[in-house]
């Protein structure tokens, strides 16, 4: 077997609207297209005894045990490499329970698609389960827990940590989208100028300064000091004769800790002896050239959580420990310990497993023990010199019994620092009593504070934390999101994108766009080149100055990873015609038509997905939708769209002469086409069809008629405005026209326009594309033929699999079924091609360039016309 692809979805895709997160892996089976799981002796046996916890598999029975039945009827590889990649995630701790194998259009080769929830862990898991598949067919011995060992280890250093993971999942179950900017924790919650961003816990409402003072320890304890907040007695020193000295003044026992550390790194508690001070001090200075002498306050180890200055929850933190039993070595205690199903690997579960490291070794050599000791029975020993959860620590839940002058106390330290989010550790016997009068003391207050001990602590109530997070950052009546247009189809995206831009710039907005030209942000091109999938839509939702975005969406983003935003409030889906066909597995217009559906599938309840009545398979796309529908047609009796209105339905159609919007019944006409600027005085029908869903798009918006005509007028088609889309250019005794038509859908449309232009003679420079199929090469000769006098050939840059004479045996092939005797002149390159087109273009005649690189020809022409406009008479 042999993995062709693997592709990663991150949005709404051909697979799943629901499931964003998927991985698609083209695999051929090979000689096991042959071999169906019944024809392979003990198969099933080797593989039910690998993967024993695989009985939940339903599968298609319907029932547990379902998937194994399947493999005891007979199923193909691919579908057990899809349940093998879902259960090894599983078993690493990573719940994931979505897949789908489907056959290609080419034997033996399958798609095998199924859900992840980190990225690189669902492309080991695919790696890894092919493996896995090989090794069971053969019989041979494998190592599972070393795979499962290193997706733990992938998902620990992918994922976010469960303090920013739980914001983002709360911000998500509100319908706020969010874009993880960084491979560690930084974090945008909603989109434009609606964002807002979280590291850890910090968030971008958090203040600098008072994230300064928090990380400076001896000034946070000034602070507090100065606003009769109890803390225990210090001072900052930096070499052991300075240690001495604060020794001798505040005497044992101490702590020592890192002036601007945080998380408990460095520090060293409950020292009692010179020795183990000289060891604190040390293990502080690692962090910070000063370190911090404290008097050591007995109690327990508290820790407050205030958040938007409000006090949210307290928990008793415990550092690691075992407790001996008389004949159990520590080591062996340890073990016992870890064993507790609560435990594992780093933050998959509610506590963590205690590993045997540097701090460890320190806290028993200061204890005089070591790993093979036997402690007796009822000893505690500590085994960390901090109490925190990733360390192996437990948590308490003591939220409910915090005395209210103690929440007072913390609510004000939180104004004192400037913190909205912190964390305050707190030493004393109980906060159930005040802490000025139970001897208890302010150890530190911290920038960035864990939310795990809350979210799942070992004992009592567990607290949504990150709910007074999200409150905060968005409250009610305010938005994450910003309006988002998504725009599909074969033929029209880039003009209606841009005009669709146009009139939402003219509304007032701050507009961004993408385009198969580059990403716009406010009309200034920020990126170059084909920008139509999901990472160009993310550039302009991460952009903080947008606050309207229009994306064109294209078939290859789309199948390559799916889309760039979750929900948009508008779809429109131009049409859907033969292109790019026999590529990606796509080789009907039924699945080309399930592409584009994804785009109109992503609209909100609310929203509206405007569709093309007149196209068979755009118009079928209404059916399931959970949003409202609107048609546009370039036919007022399109029975389909009077259906539709006679409901009570939103139109667009060109009726009369004019552009029209219906509502229901009613008519308000917004402009006579021919006065549009785009429809080239009425003759570029395909235009007015671009025009008709932008327009029913704005009028949704509720952007009113003048403005919308206002856009109409304004916007002039010219290589600035919509390059490579009907770009005229008026030579002395001819015209040049440039368009990106590059498919038998778009030809005909440029067919359409000329056939209402009075010129002769009309010479075509088109080009075939290698990567399409040869009847759409063919044809794209057959349109050429009927609609220029003189036709000259040239290439692409790219010829994507073909000779260049193979494509013009396929053009010329499609030319000669029109016309036998039509001139044809071949060049292998644009540039000569377009040369030659305009040196000898005779009077009266009218040029059409189908260009591949559409900037390349137009600065060609523009110096051609330049040098013409130039030559002295």
């Amino acid at each position: 077997m042999k993995i062709l692809d693997i592709k990663v979805m991150k949005g709404p895709n051909y697979w799943s609207i629901r499931r964003h997160k998927l991985i698609q892996m083209r695999l051929d089976l090979e000689d096991m297209e042959q071999r169906p799981t019944n024809t392979i002796e003990g198969f099933r046996t080797r593989l039910e005894k690998m993967f024993p916890s695989m009985y939940g598999h339903r599968c298609s029975v319907g029932e547990p045990g379902g998937f194994f039945q399947r493999v005891e009827e007979g199923t193909w590889m691919g579908h057990v490499i899809e349940h093998i990649a879902l259960e090894l995630q599983t078993l690493a701790g990573m719940m994931c329970g979505f897949g789908r194998t489907r056959e290609t259009g080419n034997p033996g080769v399958y798609n095998v698609v199924f859900s992840y929830m980190e990225e690189k862990a669902g492309q080991y898991a695919a790696r890894a389960s092919v493996r896995i598949a090989e090794a069971l067919i053969a019989g041979n011995d494998y190592d599972l827990q070393e795979d499962i060992q290193r997706l733990r280890e992938i998902r620990e250093d992918e994922r976010l940590g469960p303090s920013t993971g739980c914001i983002v999942e709360e911000a998500a179950s509100r319908g706020i989208p969010y874009i993880r900017l960084n491979r560690h924790s930084l974090v945008q919650l909603g989109y434009g100028v609606n964002q807002r961003r979280i590291r850890a816990t910090i968030a971008s409402t958090t203040g600098s300064i008072a994230v300064d003072i928090a990380c400076d320890k001896e000034e946070t304890k000034n602070l507090l000091g100065a606003a009769e907040i109890p803390v225990p007695k210090g001072r900052i020193v930096y070499s052991e004769e300075g240690l001495k000295d604060a020794i001798d003044s505040i005497g044992y026992p101490i702590v020592t800790k890192p002036v601007d550390g945080n998380h408990g790194k460095g520090a060293t508690t409950n020292i009692t002896d010179w020795e183990g001070a000289s060891i604190g001090l040390h293990a502080a200075k690692k962090y910070s050239r000063g370190v911090i002498v404290e008097k050591f306050i007995t109690g327990l180890d508290h820790r407050v959580l205030i958040i938007n200055y409000k006090f949210v929850a307290a928990a008793i933190r415990k550092p690691a420990a075992v407790k001996g039993d008389g004949t159990s070595t520590i080591q062996q205690l340890i073990d016992q310990t870890n064993a507790d199903p609560r435990r594992g690997y780093g933050h998959e579960k509610v506590l963590t497993q205690i590993s045997v490291d540097d701090f460890l070794m320190e806290m028993l050599n200061r204890e005089g023990l070591t790993l093979d000791s036997v402690v007796a029975e009822g000893r505690e020993v500590f085994l960390k010199p901090t109490a925190n959860l990733s360390t192996g620590g437990t948590a308490t839940d003591v939220t409910d019994l915090v005395h209210p002058d103690n929440v007072i106390m913390c609510e004000r330290i939180a104004r004192i620092i400037g913190l909205d989010i912190c964390g305050i550790d707190i030493m004393a016997e109980s906060l159930s009593t005040p802490v000025k009068t139970n001897g208890g003391a302010i150890l530190e207050v911290n920038a960035a504070p864990g939310f795990r001990m809350h979210l799942e602590p070992t004992e009592g109530l567990p607290r949504n934390v990150a709910e007074p997070v999200i409150d905060m950052l968005y409250p009610p009546g305010t938005s994450a999101r910003i309006p988002i247009i998504a725009v599909s189809g074969t033929n029209g995206k880039t003009t209606t994108t841009r005009l669709m831009a146009h009139i939402v710039k003219t509304k007032g907005h701050k507009v961004g766009y993408t385009t198969t030209d580059g990403v716009y942000i406010q009309n200034q091109l920020m990126m170059r080149g084909d920008c139509t999938g999901p990472i160009s839509a993310e550039f302009v939702l991460k952009d903080p100055t947008v606050d309207f975005a229009v994306l064109e969406c294209a078939r290859g983003g789309i199948l390559r990873a799916g889309l760039g935003f979750h929900r948009c409030d508008i779809a429109i889906v131009t049409n859907v015609a033969e292109d790019h066909l026999g590529l990606g597995d796509i080789n009907t217009l039924d699945q080309l038509a399930r592409v584009k559906a994804v785009v109109p599938e992503s609209v909100m309840p609310g929203g509206y997905a405007i569709l093309n009545a007149d196209n068979e398979y755009t118009r079928n796309m209404a059916k399931g939708l959970e949003c409202k529908i609107a048609y546009f047609s370039l036919d007022e009796n399109n029975p389909h769209l009077q259906a539709h209105i006679k409901a009570g339905g939103l139109a667009a159609v060109y009726e009369n002469g004019f552009v029209t919007i219906c509502k229901g019944t009613w008519k308000i006409r917004v402009e006579k086409a021919s006065a549009i600027p785009l429809t080239y005085g009425g003759k570029a029908t395909f235009n007015i069809a671009n025009i008709l869903p932008t327009v029913l798009a704005a009028f949704v918006r509720e952007f009113d008629i003048e403005t919308i005509r206002m856009a109409l007028l304004t916007f002039i088609p010219s290589p600035m405005q919509t390059p490579g889309r009907m770009n005229m250019f008026h030579f002395k005794n001819f015209t040049v026209m440039v368009d990106y038509a590059h498919n038998t859908h778009g030809f005909m449309a440029i067919s359409d326009f000329l056939s209402k232009v009075d010129a002769t003679p009309k010479i075509g420079i088109i080009a075939g594309v290698g990567d399409r199929r040869d009847e759409d090469i063919i044809n794209l000769g057959r349109v050429a033929g009927g609609m220029f006098d003189e036709i000259i050939i040239r290439q692409d840059k790219n010829l994507r699999g073909r000779t260049e004479q193979a494509i013009i045996d396929l053009m010329t092939q499609g030319i000669n079924e029109v016309s036998q005797d039509k001139k044809i002149v071949i060049f292998p390159k644009e540039k000569e091609a377009i040369e030659y087109a305009i040196r000898n273009a005779p009077a009266g005649a009218f040029v059409t360039i189908c260009s591949d690189v559409v900037p390349d020809a137009l600065e060609q022409i523009m110096q051609l016309k330049e040098e013409e406009e130039n030559v002295k008479v």
